[in-house]
């Protein structure tokens, strides 16, 4: 008989002998059906371990370390959320590891700093035997270790250039969110206060939707977390194939502008997309406090309204302040598995939300670009007028009058300041 059924039967026949009774097999079944809940939590992950959507350990490790991976143990970091032992313990098969460059970098160093980040995720995959760097969905699925995959934080980070783009997806990146916490020339953040790049039309420019097609064409994921909802839905639109909000929440249980509102998500289940829970709090609470139930909450709204098979986890470590109560690090993910199976969450549900339904989008990610082979490279170049850096230098045809050809934005620079060396009679030059 099933503890529902015995406590029904017990509250049927009613004394104060049957109430003791009651109140014991209440306890005894609410204590076997916790431990019953966690097992199968952590049987569940071990036969469908996580591919987990965001990480920014490599951020923590340019912070502290400068990325001297010389200085640092990663089988135990004690001062951080992530670490190969804890990432184990919560039985994270695969991590996306982002590359995150500040948005101050735009249009400065910012390919400078990509590459150092792309740099340390592969030389910390390398060194450890427990990692390993993946680059296609089978090698995920093949993978008997914690896959590396690499992904990029902002859009700004290929200084709008599709070549750029191209070299980065050679080193290894399969995915790339469109913007972080500023806008690009091409594509707007969900944090307009902070943006640079202002435009009366806040959606995707002509050079953005190339930016689209030629991640279509590569097999290069593209990520939605950070962007606008009206970014968001013109990629939605344009895009070939499934994207991602890799570290994203409900925007119905928290009104934060970094997640996502119902009619957006209907959008992205129609494109075969996916969204990945954020676990950072105050995307789910909207307060500096949360627990496992408000997290569990996000995924019962987001299945509600979309299903299951739309849904993963970007828990968000390394890049976040504060977590809920119960998921403070990588080794507590059992918990929130756990909490959806008392929630009566089926194995199979959880199997998809864990790792199926990554691996799928991955999967008709690579097909699209199967698809689109016949297709060269993309020369569409961003439009100077569109970017606001005098820095940025243009090569042209040598002129005929003997004039310099490295010439910037516009057909000169803005001013042009002659300094004449005058000579004067030295005279002129003595202090009396």
């Amino acid at each position: 008989m099933s503890c529902r059924k015995a406590v029904t039967s017990a509250s049927s026949n009613f004394s104060l002998q049957s109430l003791r009774h009651l109140l014991i097999l209440s306890s005894l079944c609410y204590l076997i059906s916790g431990f019953s809940e966690r097992d199968r939590a952590h049987h569940l992950m071990t036969t469908y371990p996580l591919i987990d959507g965001h990480n920014d350990l490599a951020l923590q490790l340019r912070i502290h370390h400068n990325n001297r991976l010389s200085q640092i143990d990663l089988h135990d970091v004690s001062k951080l959320a992530t670490d190969i032992t804890r990432l184990q313990a919560g039985h994270v098969q695969a991590q996306m590891f982002a590359v995150y460059v500040m948005c101050g970098a735009q249009e400065k160093d910012a390919v400078r700093l990509t590459l150092e980040q792309i740099d340390v995720i592969r030389r910390m995959c390398t060194k450890y035997q427990e990692f390993e760097l993946v680059t296609s969905a089978q090698e995920l699925k093949n993978s008997k270790k914690i896959a590396c995959l690499i992904s990029i934080e902002g859009g700004h980070s290929i200084d709008s250039s599709l070549p750029a783009l191209r070299m980065f997806y050679q080193l290894g990146v399969r995915s790339m969110a469109l913007t972080h916490t500023c806008n690009t020339p091409w594509a707007e953040s969900s944090s307009k206060l902070y943006s640079v790049y202002q435009r009366q039309n806040n959606s995707l420019t002509h050079f953005g939707k190339a930016v689209v097609e030629e991640m279509n064409r590569l097999g290069m994921i593209v990520d939605l977390s950070h962007t606008s909802w009206e970014t968001s839905l013109a990629v939605l639109n344009h895009s070939k194939a499934p994207v991602i909000f890799s570290h994203s929440s409900s925007y119905s249980i928290c009104n934060h502008g970094r997640n996502v509102p119902d009619w957006l998500l209907l959008e992205l289940k129609k494109k075969r997309g996916l969204i990945m829970v954020n676990l950072h709090s105050k995307f789910i609470s909207c307060r500096d406090e949360a627990n496992i139930s408000h997290v569990a909450d996000h995924f019962d709204h987001i299945k509600k309204v979309i299903g299951a098979e739309w849904l993963g986890i970007g828990g968000d470590f390394e890049g976040a302040v504060s977590f809920p109560k119960g998921l403070e690090d990588v080794s507590k993910y059992p918990a929130l598995i756990q909490e959806l199976l008392h929630r009566n969450w089926t194995e199979g549900e959880l199997a998809d939300v864990l790792r199926r339904n990554f691996l799928r989008v991955f999967e008709e990610v690579e097909q699209v670009r199967n698809e689109l082979n016949s297709i060269p490279p993309s020369e569409v170049q961003i439009p100077m007028e569109e970017v606001q850096n005098p820095c940025r230098l243009v090569l042209r045809p040598p002129d005929p009058r003997g004039l310099p050809s490295d010439q910037g934005p516009s057909s000169g620079p803005p001013g042009l300041l002659i300094l004449a060396i005058v000579l004067l009679p030295s005279s002129v030059f003595l202090i009396e």
